[in-house]
């Protein structure tokens, strides 16, 4: 009998543990998000003073808002919520780089996400939101053209 039990224990053990592992290593895009101006790149345009980005559940997609303050001074507050399916999603808000309108976004693997930024309907630019393995840091890619020229940006988020 005692072995029975020991051998039923076992078993829970084997059974919950790693799903309960597997669970915690699962990292989420959803938090609050800070911008380290240290680490990020800015090719063709100028950093914001500060930024924050905060990604929420909405259904089976996110929720997207940005506040900060850009390099000039003036406010930046905008957002958008997206279905992670490729569909486009309507951007409103102020302070949006590049004028864009409309973002779609694509969930292509548990740590990356790919999406195209439009304004007018007409592609302008790409952007590819990669979070790392532990769950801190995001780190998004974009590529945009911008009154004319090329613009490209390496952001790094720390979670708050």
């Amino acid at each position: 009998m005692k072995r029975l039990v020991n051998l039923f224990a076992l078993l829970v053990v084997t059974a919950v543990v790693p799903g309960t592992l597997i669970a915690q290593t699962k990292p989420s895009f959803e938090g609050t998000w800070k911008l380290n101006l240290a680490k990020s790149k800015y090719e063709g345009s100028q950093a914001p003073k500060s930024l924050t980005r905060t990604v929420t559940a909405e259904g089976s997609g996110l929720k997207y808002s940005f506040e900060g303050e850009a390099a000039d001074g003036s406010k930046i507050s905008w957002g958008f919520t997206s279905k992670l399916d490729g569909s486009d999603s309507t951007v409103s808000g102020v302070g949006m780089p590049a004028g864009v309108d409309t973002v779609s976004l694509e969930k292509t693997s548990v740590h990356k996400m790919a999406g195209v930024l439009k304004h007018g309907g007409t592609k302008i630019g790409t952007v590819t939101t990669v979070i790392s393995p532990n769950g801190q840091t995001v780190t998004v890619y974009s590529k945009a053209k911008m009154d004319g020229k090329e613009v490209k940006t390496e952001q790094f988020f720390d979670k708050q």
